[in-house]
């Protein structure tokens, strides 16, 4: 129960509430205790005054009192009230006067005009204590009130807090808790929504019936999540399906070769090479798809980094020309590289010379027999290095160029495959290309292709070496 978010608001609220209750509680105790005393206090003040007053009168109306004690029992007997009453002592403690039916003790040497709460015969008093001058000499009176009144208010005000306060606490703690439901009632429906979205219905969305609280943005972002993963979970199944595809192809024709090579006995060895011949190039197909799968695979795990080091990026792109020299000789294509430029910059250059591989491999794969493979170096006044890879191709369908560089597409299944470069024939050669791009900050686009063949560029930013390499002797 407790373990409830509901729950735990409310008790929450109540405690805050509670916390809030009786801090106000306690100063307006204190506040109204303390205006009752200071009332009290001048009302006593003001009553010593008018005893003070009345005796003056007395006195000057009684000449032959030398002393003042009658004109003080005159005063008192004058000075009669229902709350208050006033008590005379003399300076050596004799009782001159009095209306109250009890005595206050002397106490001689106290300190005058001072207030103070006593208990006489269980009777809760305040009193205050003064002197006036009588006859010559200052006699102690003690004017005094009782504090029912006080206590009674103490008592009401105790009843209504001990009273009130667990009935406000209790009709709070409902109030809170119905609210805390309301509240967390499409956070509950919305948990619901997604307990049914699994596997089988990523395209299903929650219900955002409010886009501006937080709620609403909380579904919203959930449904972004959502989103993400039913591509990705597409993307899976495709790279899955697509992989099962591209391996089902050459085991079929390791397993068929095999099958008639073992089916008679009296076959000649040159049919046996033959078979062999054949089974051994579709094993090492076979190898390269496996190996640039699991490349992607550490790719997309973030297993493979890029270890940079200073290279020259046109030296690069001429190896890569002569390593698909073989290929391109065997269909009569021309690979011809435009500018020499030097380019300098960090970089992984192993991957590099893949991605470049890769690239050519493609346009020398795609190309026209007896066609031109344009390699063209250049760098932009902003510092950017751009290499540009041309064929005279059967180029791409204008429907599939966003598609070039995802994983396992190719333009013509029947033309794909590549023995003598180490391209699979798979259609992952783009995205490996892409992905090393990636990782050295740059990007590979697209430009143009039609009828007449296609145009991709590679694009890095220069990093402005301060240690250029030694250019190597050629």
């Amino acid at each position: 129960m407790f373990s409830s978010i509901r729950t735990k608001l409310t008790l929450l609220y109540i405690g805050i509430l509670a916390a809030f209750m009786i801090t106000i509680a306690a100063v307006t105790y204190y506040a109204v205790i303390r205006s009752m005393d200071r009332d009290l206090n001048m009302r006593l003040l003001e009553m010593s005054s008018n005893f003070a007053i009345a005796l003056a009168a007395e006195q000057e109306d009684s000449k032959d009192d030398s002393e003042g004690h009658d004109a003080v029992t005159e005063t008192a007997s004058e000075m009669r009230f229902r709350d208050y009453q006033f008590i005379v002592y003399s300076p050596e403690g004799k009782l001159l006067a009095s209306t109250a039916g009890f005595d206050i003790p002397f106490t001689d040497g106290a300190e005058l005009g001072h207030f103070a709460n006593l208990n006489i015969d269980g009777k809760q008093l305040k009193v205050f204590r003064t002197g006036i001058r009588s006859g010559g000499e200052t006699l102690h009176l003690y004017v005094t009130h009782s504090l029912d009144e006080r206590t009674a208010m103490e008592s009401e005000l105790a009843r209504i807090f001990l009273v009130g306060f667990p009935l406000t606490l209790l009709f709070a703690g409902l109030c809170g808790y119905f609210l805390a439901r309301r509240s967390l009632g499409p956070m509950v429906e919305m948990g619901r929504q997604a307990g049914r979205i699994s596997a089988q219905n990523l395209d299903e969305r929650l219900l955002v019936k409010n886009r501006k609280d937080e709620l609403g943005q909380l579904a919203e972002i959930f449904n972004r999540l959502l989103s993400r993963l039913d591509a990705a979970f597409k993307q899976q199944r495709r790279f899955m399906a697509d992989a099962s595809h591209e391996l089902r192809t050459p085991l079929a024709i390791v397993r068929g070769e095999s099958e008639v090579a073992l089916s008679n006995p009296e076959r000649s060895a040159v049919e046996y090479r033959e078979s062999l011949a054949i089974v051994h190039d579709e094993s090492k197909r076979l190898t390269r798809i496996v190996e640039d799968l699991f490349t992607l695979a550490r790719a997309d795990a973030g297993q493979i980094k890029a270890r940079l080091a200073p290279v020259y990026l046109d030296e690069i792109v001429n190896d890569s020309v002569r390593s698909i020299s073989v290929l391109a000789r065997e269909k009569n294509i021309k690979v011809e590289v435009i500018s020499a430029a030097e380019m300098p910059m960090n970089g992984d250059e192993p991957l590099l010379h893949r991605l470049f591989l890769n690239m050519l491999d493609n346009a020398v794969k795609y190309g026209r027999e007896n066609g031109i493979v344009a390699v063209n170096c250049s760098t932009t006044p902003a510092g950017t290095y751009v290499v540009s890879i041309s064929d005279n191709g059967i180029g791409i369908p204008t429907d599939e160029q966003g598609s070039v560089f995802e994983r396992f597409y190719r333009v013509d299944k029947a033309r794909s495959r590549s023995t003598k470069t180490g391209s699979s024939g798979a259609g992952l050669g783009l995205a490996i290309a892409s992905w090393i791009a990636e990782i050295h900050g740059g990007k590979i686009d697209l430009i143009s292709s039609d009828e007449h063949g296609s145009s991709f560029s590679v694009e890095f930013i220069r990093d402005g070496m301060k240690n250029r390499p030694k250019r190597a002797e050629i």
